[in-house]
This record gives C-alpha cells, structure tokens and sequence, in this order.
C-alpha cells in the first residue's frame, strides 16, 4: 500500500496546520481582531453595490457571443430602421412598447362584441391621452411614440374600424391576414388569440386581443422621456379596474424592474436564514457540561460565514465586477459551507485531550480538521472559478462572487474563528463557566442542592481517554449505526437502494427540459406572470415572424438566379412550423409591379434602375439594402405557427439555422434572424456548457483529491461520489419539474463542490484512520464525522429550505437543487460511500482468500460466517 500512497503534499500541509493552530492557539487575539478589520475595511466596497448592480436580461441571461447576437449585427448594419416609417416586424430588437392584452370576464366570451369594443376603444384613447411631466412641461404620447408617414402607429385592429365600436360586428374580419383600404392586408395574428373562423376564413368569434404601443427613442432625452410615459402607462393601467375586462399590460422595461424587485426579497429571507442557522447551530453544540458548552463557539461560526460575505463582496465590488440578482443566493451558500466547516473543527477539538495546553490542542485539531476543510475548500473554490468559463455573464459574476466567498470563509475559519475556539479552550482549561466565565467545582459537594449542581458545576471528561465525554449522537453513530450499516444484510439492502437511486436518477436524466422561461425572472404575483400567461393561453398560434436574410451579393435580375433563390426559399416554407401563406417577399412583390407594369426585370440595369422607385411606394424600402447602386443583402419574412412551448421554440431554432446552412449553396448564403432568437440561443450552449464545466470541476477536484487524500483509490471514490450526486441532482431534478437553463447550470456547478463536501470528509476521515479493518475504519470515521456532516446538511437544508417561501423562480429553483444536492450529498457521505469503501476491503479479502486457498472457478464458496472475512480483513489490511 506505501507504493500507492500520495502524500507528499499532504503531510507538509499538515505540519504546516499544525504550526498555523499552534501559533493561533498560543497568540489568538491578533488572528480574531485582524480579520474584523479587514472585514470592516473591505465591507465598505457595499457603497457601490448601486452602481454595480445589473438586472438587463438580455446582458446577464443570454451567451456572451451567440449566433444571434452576431446575426443582429449584421441585421443592424444592413438594414438600419427609418425612424418615419415605423415597422415593429423590421425591428432588430424587441423595441420599446407598452403592450396589453384584453380578455372578457367570465374567459371565453366573445370579444368581438359592440360592448366590449366600446370599452376598448376607451381604453385605446386613455392610453394615448396619456402624459407625463418632465422638466415642467407635460409629455405627451404623440410626442414619443414610433411613427409612419408623419403619424403615430396605430393598433390595426383599431385602424380598421375607424375605432367604431359598432363596425366590429357589421364588418367581418378575415383571419389571420385582414384587406385594409389604403393599407393592404395586414397581419392579425399577434392582435386577435383564441380565435375560431368559420369555412370561409372570417372570425367568428376571439376570447383576447392585444394592442401595442411602440415608442420612439432616437436622443438621450427622449429615452428619458419615453421612460417616465412608461411608467405612467403601467400606473395607471394596474389600478384600472374593469367589471366585464381583464387586463394584463407589459412594457419593455418590465422585466428588468421586476428583476431587480426580485433581489430585494432576498434581504427578510436571509435575515430569516441567518437567525435559524445561529439558533440550530447553538442548539445542535449545547451542552449540559457547562465548562464544555460550544453555544458561543457556534454564534461565532455563524458569524464568521457573515464576514466572509461581507469582505468578499466588498472586495469584489470596490474591483467593480457586476452584481447580478442570482448572486444574491450566495450568502445562503457560504452559510452552509461555513457553518459545515466549524462543525468538523468543533469535532476535532473534541477528540484533543482536555488538560494539554490549548496550543497543543490546536495544533492536533488543525492537523485533523484543517486538512479536511481544505480539500473541500479547494474543490468547492475550483468548481466555481471552473464556472467563470461560462458564456453567461450571469454565471461568471455569480461564481466569481461565490469561489471568492468560499476563499475568505475558509480564511476566516483558520484565523477568525480558529482564535475564538482557542480563546474559548483557554476559559475551559481554566474550568470556566460558559455564560459568566467564573470558575466553577467539576462537581458538586453533597450539601448543594440540584440546581446548583445542573447550573454551576461542569469539566468533566472521559477520564479513559482524557478526551470530551462522547456526545449521545457521535455515541450512536460509534455504537449502533457504524455496526449496523456494515452487516452483511445491510449492504446488500444499501447495495439494492444505491441501484433504485441511480436507476430513477437515469431515468430522470432523459427527461429534462431546456429553456428558462423569461416569465421566470418576474415573482409570482408580477402582474408580468399575468401578462406572460394570458400570451401563452391565448396567442400561440402564431409565433414569431422570422427574416430570412441573403447575406451576400446576388443577382436578383437573373431569371436562372430567382428560380434558385425560389428553390433554397421554398425550403423554408416546407418547414412543418412556417405558414407559406403568409410568406412576404420583396421579390415577389416586384415582379409583380413589373408585369403590371410592363416592365423588363430581367436585365440587370433595368432591374435597379426601377427597384429604387418601387421600394419608395411601400415598407420594402427598409428590406433592401443598396449601396453604391449594388444590392449587398436582403431579407424575407416567414411566419411560424404553433411555437407554444421551450421545446418547440428549441426545434424551430434549430430546423431554421440548419435550413439556412443547407439552402445556401450557388453563390447563396443566408441567416436567419428574430429578437427571440437572442434568448433562444441559450438552447445551442447550456446543455454543451454544462457538462464542460462540471467535467473541468470534476477533473481539477479529482487532481487535488489525489494530491491531499493519500489513497489514491478513495480519491477515486470522491470521484465517483461527484458523479453518482450531480447524476441523481440532474435525474431527480427534472423529476420536480426543473428546467436546465442558466439558474439549474449554475446550481449544478454548486452541486460538484457540495457533493466533494461530505464525500470527501469521510474519505478522508476513513483513510487516516489507525484501525486495523475497513469496518471499523468505515465505524471510527462515522463516529467522528457522522453527526457534523448530518449537522452541515441539517443547517445547510435550514438555510435553503426558506428561499422555498420566496415568490421568486430564482430562488425556488435554488432551494430545490440544493435540497436535492444537500440530500443526495449527505447520503453518499454517511450510507453509501462508507458501504462501498468497507466492501472494497471484503473484495479484497475475497481475492486474498481465492488466492490463498488456490480455490477453482467450479467450486463453491460459502460464505458461512462474515466474522471470518473481517478477521481476513484485518490480516490483509
């Protein structure tokens, strides 16, 4: 076995912990005031968390480069928007709107009615009567809304009536595409929802309709201004209140407000989980033994997670790194860790001998204890900085936040919170009391009454091994369930659980969901939901308008050139998801001007020469883009239809980009573009960014594991414990209705440094270990960390479990993962990693019995009596 240890780095490092606790234990005041004053000093850095914040969507929840966003560019460049003819279905980006959606009360009424018209004509003029005081003159809605041909853009719908409540049910209405005199056909599909026409294509009845309001914002003023309209339009719309209407509103600023009303729920919950975990760990280190009592050793672990958030974020902030809402969880993280971490040092300090100078106790308990903690401060810290690798900005500034945390806590709990516990040993080995620091008897002379004895009295020990008496829990760990779990019977029941765990855990992995849904960012009683639900119930019939663009020179003259164009473009209207009759070509449209007109297209300068003219006559001029007298692209618009949820918007991405890469062939190149496709393009790297860093973070853990465990084979039961957990986090987590998108991403890379946690403490634990047997290395190391680890995932599960309260999707999609992460952690730590380490060795054994006894392959083994292959056990160990 001494040919495979791999200690080299781990025993100088425990010599170097154990200077490090004596020095602590001999000088504990400067290692306890130093860290408060860096605290004090970096934890002005909050000042600036105003000015770093950000809660853009697009910034923080899409990749840093997606094909989309270079796709809009291009889009931008070529196809630049002419501020007096207004067209939302040429935007690049989502614009700047009010939107709101209408439905009758009671829901599926008819709102195609005389009635219900009149109040939404009523409410089409409320909105644009409208103003806003800025500067001390009243802005108008006319001053800041998008216009065309010199007028503000109006609602379709609307426009077509002549807003006559009374037209709407004299005139029929074609769906989805409507002739308007003077206008053409217009498109109602994004304006009418839960529509049903008749044979002859004419609505017969609608249950919603929607109308927007498009604002300008071409100066730095008028952004102001249409920001301030905006939030009058939301003021006065939400305290509207409509007996026979339901109205949702939205504006395009929502999202980002709502997100940053996300963050500010965060400030109760954590004050929440801060008092809970100081009252659990208080509770879970009380002692009756009033010399032994570790209440204010427990406050000050607590409190040492505090500091370690404050100067991290500090620092962090003074720097100038974002401050994304997500990053607001990392506070409950770095609770759990460093309330794990002061467990397992209180642990070791109790099994130091009581009357040796508290610098000894120290040295023995940072030589047990510190090492522990850092591997998994290591592993916890890599699995994070892995994460800055992320495309997502979201992603990167929250494991920045947190890798940097977990570094602090980790100082803080060999400095900080190291001298409180020497300080505190100083008042034990003078037999002090725990409360009023007097001296007091160990025991009670006869005389004295009970109270006295229960309240004033205390120092006892194990005088056996001159240790802290044995806790009742860490009793039951060594006595009962250490001896239970590693019975014949028993692993092989643990064996069948760990098959069922990791069947369903598969099974759970082939059902998982991509996408986070943008409604998601909103808490729940956001009149955003309402917005996105009555979108999603009444309006998915008809998803977005897509541009098809030709990126390159092509001669459109060419008759030969058309026909190929025509074929690489029916390809597009093939698509099961695209509705060919609503397919609109500038083309098409021009060789039908020209046969009106007599005109000969087919020869390159009369084709140009009469383009600049026919463009002028309609929106087409914004979808050619001449230069030079040379057309460099162009662009065509597809509708797709019955995109109603992630995994259709995902499909349809895909079909269209692979579309586009398939059609562009003959001197023909294409992309496809819609604003959509900028949070769609999550779809094209979570799933790929995932698994990168969790396979990065597993591999630098399993490094360190081999570097600071000496026994390179439980390194690689760490190894398997982090994919067994994030397997069953992933299978499970899907199970519970959990998406993969970036929160999920986030949590699972969280997963892969908690997992390592508890794995790691008791495989460390076990390999050190002086027994002779892998059972009663697998007891002795349950003994000593069975109850902190159980106390860590207790706290930790405390900690989470009161963001499941919280009206957010953030936080609740965190409090679900880390229970699961927590849960399955715990379990692998204290069930099955111990089973699986304990039958390594009786594999062992096995092998050294076939060997020994030179037994056959035919011939039978019986085993009679398990004792016998302990013993064997010990032998060979």
């Amino acid at each position: 076995m001494s040919r495979w240890r791999t200690d080299c780095i781990e025993k100088p490092l425990s010599r170097l912990l154990m200077a490090l606790g004596r020095a602590v234990g001999s000088h504990p005041w400067p290692f306890f005031i130093l860290p408060m004053l860096i605290s004090a000093a970096l934890g002005g850095g909050f000042y600036f968390l105003k000015d770093n914040e950000t809660n853009d969507t697009e910034e923080q929840f899409t990749p840093v480069h997606g094909p989309a966003k270079l796709e809009r560019t291009f889009v931008k460049q070529n196809f630049p928007l002419d501020a007096s003819a207004f067209s939302a279905q040429r935007l690049y980006s989502e614009g700047t709107f009010a939107s709101l959606i209408v439905s009758p009360v009671p829901p599926g009424n008819n709102i195609l009615s005389e009635e219900a018209f009149a109040q939404i004509v009523g409410l089409d003029a409320l909105v644009r009567n409208l103003s806003v005081r800025d500067g001390g003159r009243d802005v108008t809605f006319a001053e800041v809304c998008a216009k065309a041909r010199g007028q503000c853009v109006q609602n379709e719908i609307l426009e077509m009536i002549d807003w006559d409540p009374a037209q709407i049910e004299r005139s029929p209405v074609a769906f989805p595409q409507h002739m308007v005199q003077g206008r053409g056909l217009v498109f109602l599909g994004n304006s009418l929802g839960g529509v049903t026409v008749n044979e002859s294509g004419f609505v017969q009845r609608a249950e919603a309709l929607r109308l927007y309001y498009f604002l300008e914002e071409n100066s730095e003023m008028q952004i102001m201004e249409t920001s301030l309209w905006l939030d009058e339009f939301l003021e006065v719309l939400l305290r509207l209140d409509l007996k026979t209407m339901k109205i949702s509103c939205f504006t395009s600023k929502s999202l980002e407000e709502e997100l940053e009303a996300n963050s500010k729920e965060v400030i109760p919950l954590f004050s929440v989980t801060y008092f809970l975990a100081i009252g659990f760990s208080i509770i879970s280190c009380l002692r009756l033994n009033n010399v032994r009592n570790k209440a204010w050793v427990a406050t000050v672990g607590v409190i040492t997670a505090g500091l370690a958030v404050l100067s991290s974020f500090g620092m962090l902030l003074y720097i100038g790194v974002p401050f994304p809402m997500i990053a607001a969880n990392t506070p409950f993280l770095i609770l759990g860790i460093g309330v794990d971490d002061m467990f397992i040092m209180m642990s070791s300090w109790q099994k130091t001998k009581v009357h040796d100078e508290v610098k000894d106790r120290m040295a023995h308990t940072y030589k047990e204890a510190a090492i522990s903690i850092t591997i998994t401060t290591l592993t916890d810290a890599l699995a994070f900085y892995v994460g800055i690798s992320t495309p997502f900005p979201s992603v990167k500034s929250f494991c920045l936040y947190t890798g940097t945390a977990v570094v602090f806590c980790y100082i803080y709990n060999i400095t900080f919170f190291g001298a409180f516990l020497a300080l505190n040993g100083r008042r034990e080995h003078s037999n002090r009391h725990w409360l009023t620091c007097r001296k007091v008897p160990v025991e009670s002379s006869p005389e004295k009454s009970a109270i006295y004895s229960i309240c004033c009295t205390g120092g006892t020990y194990d005088r056996n091994t001159g240790t802290e008496e044995i806790q009742p829990v860490n009793n039951f760990f060594l006595k009962y369930y250490g001896p239970f779990l590693t019975k014949p019977w028993t692993v092989f029941f643990v064996v069948l659980l760990y098959a069922g765990y990791l069947s369903v855990s598969i099974y759970g992995c082939f059902q998982i969901k991509e996408g986070l849904e943008l409604r998601n960012l909103a808490p729940d009683d956001s009149y955003v939901v309402n917005y996105y639900n009555d979108d999603k119930e009444y309006f998915t019939e008809y998803g977005p308008n897509v541009m098809i663009v030709v990126t390159d020179e092509f001669p459109y003259w060419n008759n030969t050139a058309r026909v190929s164009l025509a074929r690489s473009l029916e390809k597009f209207l093939n698509l099961p998801f695209v509705d060919k009759s609503l397919f609109l070509s500038w083309l098409d449209n021009y060789e039908m001007y020209a046969n009106l007109t007599l005109l000969d297209i087919s020869d390159e300068t009369k084709f140009k020469a009469n383009l600049s003219h026919f463009l002028e006559l309609n929106y087409f001029k914004q979808d050619v883009n001449i230069t030079n007298n040379e057309i460099y692209a162009s662009r065509f618009f597809i509708q797709t239809v019955n995109i109603t949820n992630a995994a259709d918007e995902e499909n349809m991405l895909n079909k269209l980009r692979d579309t586009a890469k398939e059609a562009s062939v003959d001197g023909l190149n294409f992309l496809v573009y819609h604003p959509a496709f900028i949070y769609l393009d999550q779809f094209a790297v979570v799933v790929d960014n995932t698994i990168q860093n969790i396979l990065l973070a597993t591999g630098a853990i399993l490094v360190v594991s081999f570097l600071l465990i000496p026994n390179p084979l439980c390194s690689l039961w760490v190894t398997f414990s982090i994919a067994s957990v994030i397997v069953g986090v992933a299978g499970f987590m899907a199970l519970w209705d959990v998406n993969l998108d970036v929160i999920s991403m986030i949590i699972l890379v969280v997963c892969i440094g908690f997992s390592v946690d508890f794995s790691a403490h008791i495989s460390y634990a076990f390999v050190s270990s002086n027994k002779s047997s892998a059972n009663e290395k697998a007891v002795e190391a349950l003994c000593t960390l069975g109850y902190p680890i159980v106390q860590g995932a207790l706290s930790t599960i405390l900690g989470v479990a009161v963001l499941s309260a919280s009206k957010s999707y953030i936080f609740r999609t965190f409090s679900k993962i880390m229970f699961l992460v927590i849960l399955f952690g715990a379990i692998h730590g204290i069930i099955f990693l111990p089973v699986f380490m304990t039958l390594h060795g009786i594999c062992k054994c096995l092998w050294n019995i076939f060997n020994k006894e030179n037994l056959s392959i035919s011939e039978p083994v019986v085993l009679s009596n398990f004792s016998a292959l302990n013993a064997e056990n010990t032998r060979t160990s």
